[in-house]
């Protein structure tokens, strides 16, 4: 491996940082994010591990910064699908979030992966920066929902975007199991059941989870 020279400049310093970043996307789309270390995340770079820590504090903020870019793509892509709906209803609006969700499988994998494992070792600077860019994020999506479907309360807004990227994030792991053991839920018609469709699954139940809040929170006739 060729000697790391340390980035000096701002300008360089963020070029380094980009190609880190670079570096742990592809290996994600790859391998799925529990797999990669920091240590393949500097090889792919070409830079010790050690010096790859002057630019991030662990490999969990590195995927922390993808689960924000991640947050700020797939916000972009709901607004603008809700946005484009001539028949905004609820199963148009579910699809919708469960559509774009579906496109990302990296964001759902970084999803399920954040609470659980990014934002547990790292700074309390890197997860409050973090939750400013979700926030900013969600009001965003918010603004357009409620513009889409003015039945649903702000209040409504929130616990649907968090069903959605919790569902997200879980439907995600069972949908995508390994080789060896999706061939045992095919091979085996007990465990079919296992074998989750992401996406018509999320759309199922977010649509009733809109639908029920449409019910609750439209007013009262007479």
């Amino acid at each position: 491996m060729p000697e790391f020279q340390r980035a000096r400049s701002k300008e360089a310093k963020l070029a380094r940082e980009s190609a880190i970043l670079d570096a742990a996307r592809g290996l994600a789309h790859q391998q799925g994010i529990r797999r990669i270390t920091l240590t393949d995340i500097a090889d792919a770079v070409d830079m010790h591990k050690s010096a790859l820590l002057r630019y991030f504090e662990t490999r969990e903020q590195i995927f922390l910064r993808l689960t924000a870019e991640g947050w700020r793509d797939w916000s972009a892509a709901v607004r603008h699908a809700l946005e484009s709906l001539k028949d905004p209803s609820p199963a148009a609006v579910a699809g919708v979030f469960a559509g774009t969700l579906a496109e990302r499988g990296m964001f759902c994998d970084l999803l399920a992966q954040a609470p659980m494992n990014l934002e547990r070792n790292v700074s309390i600077e890197s997860v409050r920066e973090f939750k400013l860019i979700t926030l900013t994020e969600l009001d965003a999506i918010i603004t357009v929902l409620r513009h889409t479907l003015p039945q649903l309360t702000e209040s409504d807004g929130v616990d649907l975007v968090a069903a959605a990227t919790s569902l997200a994030g879980a439907m995600w792991q069972i949908s995508t199991p390994g080789e060896e053991v999706e061939e045992l839920y095919r091979s085996d018609p007990r465990l079919g059941h296992a074998l989750v469709d992401f996406e018509p699954r999320l759309t199922r139940v977010l649509t009733a989870l809109i639908e029920g809040m449409s019910r609750i929170d439209a007013p009262e006739s007479g």
